[in-house]
């Protein structure tokens, strides 16, 4: 079969390129699963570049997420049939034709779900709805975001708006608020604006943040938590600008503020499985009824590797870039 190997860690447009390799056979309580679409994400991006919080042994294939179809089961595997189509968001190395992963962490899809969405509704979805699951807040509240016209920004604002969240988003620029109005979503403010803070006094009328979401890092997270009420929390969630946070003691300390991380494949790995199919099922009518939106901005062949990481690392990218064999 066909899959996507790194021999050295790098720039994922140049050391990824196809390679054959042997058709896995699925063991006791495992599943061989024919790969359909997969997303490219950043944490995927990280990883082949050595960077991420997880590092493969060399040489590697790479990709977390994916829709395929169920072609063989292993020994015990009774809650799958081959044919049937399945999404995971926590297997390594489904860039590739086939793939091999625990049938316990399969997901079924509804018929009603076209390709394109069931692709990508586990890893960034699923961490959005996590994500707002993990934070106490009830109907009325506000949390405060930034990198809100990222995947997972839209998604939290979407989610939030359908718990009755009151959800604020930060932008760089003027148009990535235009970008996100245009998909229904309002409580948007650029930061290059000299009066943004001024923004968004107005636009909550005074009412407390209790939550901070930092996706960027640098003085981006120290922005979030200068808007919190006190004893608000903020919540890192990613480092798309910097590795470090620039966060100011006083805010700290005079708001008696918390922070601390969320890391969705660790809380996704822990969840009680109860909790996680509720979870899924208030995922997929979301998606079903519109709520919950999930554009595409192009799919490659894996063949295609260097073009799809290009795009998938353009600016005022809307929707996420997908990979088929």
């Amino acid at each position: 079969m066909k899959a996507l190997i790194h021999d050295e860690f790098g720039d994922p447009a140049e050391v990824l390129s196809v390679d054959e390799r042997p058709l896995p056979e699925p063991g006791a309580g495992e599943v061989r699963v024919r790969m359909l679409l997969s997303p490219i994400h950043n944490h995927d991006l990280w990883t082949v570049r050595g960077t991420y919080g997880f590092k493969p042994e060399l040489p590697a294939q790479a990709g977390t997420e994916a829709l395929g179809v169920v072609d063989a089961l292993g020994e015990g595997v009774d809650q799958l049939t081959v044919g049937q189509r399945v999404v995971t968001g926590g297997t390594f190395g489904v860039w590739a034709e086939y793939f091999v992963t625990r049938a316990a962490g399969l997901i079924p899809v509804p018929d009603a779900l076209p390709d394109e969405s069931a692709a990508q509704l586990v890893s960034m979805p699923f961490s959005a709805i996590s994500l707002l699951e993990s934070l106490d807040l009830a109907e009325g509240d506000w949390l405060i975001q930034n990198a809100a016209n990222g995947a997972v920004g839209r998604m939290v604002a979407q989610l939030g708006a359908a718990r009755g969240i009151n959800v604020v988003g930060l932008v760089r620029r003027a148009a990535g608020v235009e970008e996100l109005r245009a998909q229904g979503i309002e409580r948007v403010i650029a930061t290059d604006d000299a009066d943004w803070r001024e923004q968004l006094a107005a636009l909550t009328d005074g009412a407390p943040l209790r939550v901070g979401v930092d996706s960027v890092g640098g003085s981006a997270a120290g922005d979030v938590l200068s808007t919190l009420a006190v004893n608000g929390t903020l919540v890192v969630f990613g480092a798309m600008a910097s590795p470090t946070l620039e966060l100011a003691s006083g805010d700290i300390i005079f708001k008696q503020a918390t922070v601390k991380g969320f890391w969705g494949s660790v809380v996704s790995r822990e969840m009680p499985a109860d909790q996680r199919n509720r979870l899924f099922q208030e995922l997929f009518a979301r998606t079903q009824d519109g709520t919950l939106t999930l554009p595409v901005a192009g799919v490659h062949t894996l063949a295609d590797i260097r073009a799809a990481v290009e795009a998938s690392g353009r600016p005022g990218r809307v929707g996420k870039v997908l990979l088929r064999p």
